[in-house]
Order: structure tokens, then C-alpha cells, then sequence
């Protein structure tokens, strides 16, 4: 770093912590024009992290491969910085640096240099110094380092380019409200006809261009209207009535709608040429009780699907699930106590027939149910499967891509969780996996998702949910 002068081009010199490498080993090339500073800690704590199966370790090896291919693609002296344009294909064209020389930076004294957030930010200290002229920003994941930076008189930044949404409240909700004066708008030259017991409207106006490919639209009144974008070819949509599960005759696997968002979720998850649903909503929206409810009518109902595979995330995400004595479905059964509980509601509108037939349905239920772990999902092909995701908030967009990969002809993947409750570290509302593929497969004509808002468990659970 001694031999480069402060950049005339008014580019940033951004330093790395170690957790933005094992977050995103790509981080590197994601910078764009601006140069990247990574101290010897951080690479020292990437060796310490190199070990083990889990998706951290995984990637701490990955950031360490990527770095040791720029570093040997440079035939100059690496002090001058590495130019990143050749190794990142374009995507950045800044340089990156490496700590090639020992750095003694007086910290103050309640801040003991042994530790390696301590050493980065004496780093930090001395480049800033070094070039008072040129904006020096640590980028870091951890929270309480980035306070640390910023008491000492640093600039200090959470690392912004995984996240999908700055704010999860523009996060598509998969419906909308039609406004009252929709028909007066876009009546005109409107076309409309039956088939099957299904309406159908082919509809042009202002509002056309903003509708995504299976969204909902809803509007009450006089004559209420709920129904979905079923194509969408230029300034022109088809709109199609919704199937009513909120009435009992429609009912599914005794479970029907108790609220328009539900009903919503039913028509996505019964509807064959739908491959991928994703639910998101608070705890006690019916997320999972509707998603088996609609997977136990299609696999011993209709036989659509031969089984039905649940899986979720087990926090710590990715360690091992345990040297316990048992199948992976015995270690897997303490955290699926939610789909016991489900299953104990869905057994108990099975019809009756005494204690004996619904012991004899619960077993077949069970039967057709497998519970897998998530540590040996690479490489499987799911034929014909309804795969169900529980908890995929907690899921890294790089683990969801793994799972959704999964998926071989015939099989429905559906996604659950809800982005308030993130346990994962360094995993934010912004940036989790579960907000990447919500708004990546919108407007995928195969693929649909609704956001649950009202609570259904109880006036208890919806009072606590309000208040605390």
C-alpha cells in the first residue's frame, strides 16, 4: 500500500472484515469502481474458519480460493494494489490491496490488541491517517465493530450488496386492492366470459402495466370481486375468479379460508401449474396448516404427488444435527414440533370413525410424510414431491438456491416463514433468502406468493402479537 498515492479519481477505499468474506465470498468483486483493503487478520481469521461443513466454513475456503486467483494473476508487485477488472470479468474495476507491511497503531488503552476486530481497526486507524484526502470505510457485518469504528472517529458500513430490498415494506405482498372506479377506468373494450365455472376478464388500462403475472386483485363492495392475473401481454391482462375455499363445499382436507389472504394461499397451493408457492406472515397466520392441509388432499386425495417432504432449518444453520442414536427423521423430530401440532388439527377433521380410524389415518398421514435435514439435500433429485420449507427466513439466498434446485418434474416446492423472526447471524430482513426469492420469482407465470396479515390461532395469540 506504501507506493500508491490517494486515488484523483475520488474512488473509496473500502476494508474488509473477516465476516463479510465468510457472508459473501464474491464480495470482493462487488464494489464496482472503488479499491479493497484486506488487512492480515482478516485473512488470519479466514484460516481459522477454513474447517468443517457448515455453510461459514464453506465459504471462508471459497473466499480464500478467489483471493489466491487474483493475487496469482498479478505479475507486478502486489504493494501497488491488484487490478480486479480481468479477475471479476468487468464486474469491478478498482484494485485490491493487501497488508504487506506491519502496522503499530497506538489504540487506546481500554482496547486490547490481542483481539482481531481491534487489530482491523488499527488498520483502519493507519489508512485513514495515511490518506487524509481519500474516504477510508470498514465494512463490516458485526454490529458492535462497527460502533467501535465509528466511537474511534472511523467511517464505518454494513455490507449492502446482498441485500435484496433496503426496506422489506416495498417487499411484494403477491395482491393488491383494485381501486373503487377500476371498472370506469378500465371497462372500456373490456372482454368477459365463462368456462368452467370460472369468470374471465380480459381488461386494458393505466393500472394493467403495474399487475404481475398471478397476483391477486380483490375489491369489496356491492359486488365483490376476487380474482388473479392469469397473463399479461403488453398494456392487456386476463384476470380469472378465484376458486371460493372459504366455503365448506370447497373445503380442503377439512380446513377451509377463514380470511380473504387464505384464500388467496389455498388457490396458489391446490393449483397444479403452480411449481413454487411462498407464504410469509406472522406466527399463527395458518402458513403451515394450510400448506399440509392442501399437500395431504393432493397426495392421498387427487395423487398429484406421491409424498410429501418437510424440512427446515435447524439453528445453528447447517451444524450437524448430532450424534444422537437414530434415523435423521428421529433427529429431526424435535424441531418439527409445529408440524405435529398441524398434524393433530388436520387428523381431527378427517371425518369421524372413533379413536381407531383416526390412529389408522394418522398413521397413513405419517406414512406419506418424510422429514429431512437440510445437511444432505445437495446432490438429490425430488421427482413428483410436495417439498415443503419451513422456517426459510432463516435460509442465505445461496441455501435456497440449493434447495429449490432440488426439484425434478413433477414436484411442488413451497416456502414458509415470516422475515420478523430471523435467528441466522449476519441474515437480515433485507438480505435473507426467503426476500431473494420473493422478489426474483415474481411474475414467473409457474410461481406465486402471498403475504398472510391477520392471525387466526386465537383472540390470546392475536392480542400478544398487538401488544408485546
Amino acid at each position: 500500500m506504501t507506493k500508491r498515492a490517494p486515488s484523483s479519481r475520488n474512488t473509496k477505499l473500502f476494508v474488509l472484515d473477516t465476516n463479510v468474506l465468510m457472508h459473501d465470498p464474491t464480495s470482493l468483486f462487488r464494489f464496482e469502481e472503488h479499491d479493497v483493503f484486506v488487512p492480515i487478520m482478516t485473512l488470519e481469521e479466514l484460516d481459522n474458519n477454513k474447517k468443517g461443513m457448515s455453510e461459514v466454513a464453506r465459504n471462508a475456503r471459497q473466499a480464500s480460493r478467489t483471493m489466491d486467483e487474483i493475487v496469482s494473476s498479478c505479475a507486478a508487485d502486489i504493494a501497488d494494489g491488484i487490478d480486479l477488472k480481468a479477475p471479476s470479468r468487468e464486474l469491478a474495476t478498482g484494485k485490491l490491496f493487501l497488508q504487506t507491511e506491519a502496522i503499530n497503531m497506538a489504540l487506546p488503552a481500554a482496547l486490547p490488541t490481542a483481539k482481531g476486530d481491534n487489530q482491523i481497526l488499527a488498520v483502519v486507524m493507519h489508512l485513514a491517517e495515511r490518506f487524509p484526502k481519500r474516504s477510508v470505510i470498514l465494512v463490516s457485518k458485526d454490529i458492535n465493530m462497527r460502533i467501535k469504528a465509528r466511537a474511534l472517529g472511523l467511517d464505518a458500513q454494513d455490507y449492502f450488496n446482498d441485500k435484496v430490498l433496503e426496506d422489506t415494506d416495498l417487499l411484494y405482498t403477491g395482491w393488491s386492492e383494485l381501486p373503487t372506479d377500476f371498472w370506469d377506468t378500465h371497462g372500456k373494450g373490456m372482454e368477459s366470459w365463462k368456462e368452467e365455472g370460472r369468470t374471465y376478464y380480459r381488461i386494458k388500462g393505466p393500472l394493467v402495466t403495474s399487475m404481475m403475472v398471478n397476483e391477486f386483485v380483490f375489491q369489496d363492495g356491492e359486488s365483490p370481486l376476487q380474482a388473479w392475473v392469469k397473463a399479461r401481454d403488453g398494456r392487456t391482462v386476463l384476470i380469472e375468479t378465484l376458486i371460493d375455499y372459504a366455503h365448506n363445499k370447497n373445503n380442503v382436507w377439512g380446513i377451509t379460508a377463514r380470511n380473504r389472504e387464505q384464500n388467496f394461499a389455498l388457490n396458489l397451493l391446490m393449483n397444479p401449474e403452480i411449481d413454487f408457492v411462498t407464504l410469509l406472515g406472522q406466527a399463527g397466520t395458518g402458513k403451515t396448516l394450510l400448506t399440509l392441509a392442501a399437500a395431504l388432499t393432493q397426495v392421498l386425495e387427487a395423487k398429484r404427488y406421491s409424498e410429501i417432504i418437510m424440512t427446515r432449518v435447524t439453528v445453528p444453520v447447517g451444524e450437524d444435527i448430532g450424534f444422537l442414536p437414530g434415523t435423521e427423521e428421529e433427529k429431526m423430530a424435535p424441531w418439527m414440533g409445529a408440524l405435529e401440532d398441524n398434524l393433530d388439527v388436520l387428523n381431527g377433521t378427517a371425518g369421524e370413525g372413533g379413536d381407531w380410524g383416526r390412529a389408522a389415518t394418522r398413521d397413513l398421514i405419517r406414512s406419506r410424510i418424510k422429514i429431512k435435514s437440510l445437511n444432505f439435500m445437495r446432490g438429490r433429485t425430488f421427482i413428483n414431491k410436495f417439498l415443503i420449507i419451513d422456517e426459510a427466513q432463516n435460509l442465505t439466498p445461496k441455501q435456497m438456491k440449493t434447495l429449490i434446485t432440488r426439484a425434478g418434474p413433477g414436484t411442488k416446492v413451497v416456502c414458509l416463514g415470516n422475515i420478523a423472526q430471523i435467528d441466522t447471524p449476519y441474515l437480515t430482513e433485507g438480505s435473507s433468502g426467503l426476500t431473494f426469492v420473493v422478489d426474483r420469482f415474481k411474475d414467473w407465470p409457474h410461481s406465486g406468493h402471498i403475504t398472510l396479515q391477520r392471525g387466526e390461532r386465537s383472540r390470546l395469540a392475536d392480542h400478544a402479537a398487538e401488544v408485546l
